[in-house]
């Protein structure tokens, strides 16, 4: 696996109306991983994944993919030059069959034998589409329709796949299952993932890296695992205290007395 800089921002500042939301964001997305970006609502993570796939233009600084600039062009191009975005609240069409929803997100390619292999990869780990490829997307549960949109993204054969709260109003169940398959995606297919998440904790587990937002900044970043093991994290992030940690230990070592 190649350890190339496959996705740079440089000194990002980007603006709803006259507000400032994200303010001088710098990051790295290395081919082959998995980022997180973590932070408390209102940071700026979503305006941040907008403003990289062209859904909001930057009022400066610098997006590249594969050392090509792509900071000013339409949200389309950007597609087609293989960065996909899977929003926040999934905004699949309701109306069409999964299996419209799904190839809809081929529609920038023509390479048709690559189209139906990558739809037989998407029902490999999503096979519930398939099952369900003439019903509604409208008709499915919360958790199949993230699926939905996941699929959809890779169907554009990406190099670099944006994720905006895939685990949003989700049971834990499927949220373990939901961050499996994106597991399994990276590391069997390869899939480079920026991944924004409020579940501070599944998002430490799958990722290789870590950038913690604040008021539009970058306030930390760190290898995944040790950010997982910082203090302020666990405090801010992971719910855990030092208190509470005091506290465990007192039930351990009560528990060994007994």
């Amino acid at each position: 696996m190649s350890n190339s800089v496959v996705l740079k921002i440089d000194n990002l500042e980007s603006y709803y109306g006259p507000i400032m939301a994200i303010r001088g964001v710098s990051l790295e997305v290395r081919q082959g991983q998995i980022v997180t970006i973590l932070g408390a609502n209102g940071a700026g993570k979503t305006t941040l994944l907008k403003t990289i796939s062209g859904v909001m233009t930057p009022a400066k600084g610098t997006i590249e993919l594969n050392n090509e600039p792509i900071a000013y062009l339409e949200a389309d191009r950007i597609v087609k030059k293989g960065l996909v975005h899977v929003p926040e609240g999934r905004e699949i069409f309701p109306l069409l069959s999964v299996y419209e929803n799904v190839i809809i997100g081929a529609y920038t390619r023509n390479d048709k034998k690559q189209i139906a292999a990558d739809l037989e990869m998407v029902y490999n780990y999503f096979p519930i589409l398939k099952e369900r490829g003439k019903q509604k997307a409208g008709t499915l549960s919360g958790g199949q329709q993230q699926m939905l949109a996941i699929a959809r993204g890779l169907m554009s054969a990406p190099k670099v796949m944006l994720l905006d709260e895939p685990s949003l109003g989700l049971s834990p169940l499927l949220v373990e299952e939901i961050f499996t398959i994106l597991k399994r995606l990276n590391k069997e297919q390869g899939v480079t993932m920026l991944l924004v998440e409020q579940n501070a904790r599944v998002a430490l587990e799958v990722a290789d890296y870590g950038y913690v937002m604040e008021i539009g900044r970058i306030v930390m970043a760190d290898d995944a695992k040790k950010l997982a093991a910082s203090k302020d994290i666990q405090a801010f992030y992971l719910g855990v205290s030092e208190a509470g940690e005091r506290g465990q230990k007192r039930y351990k070592q009560r528990k060994t007395w007994r």
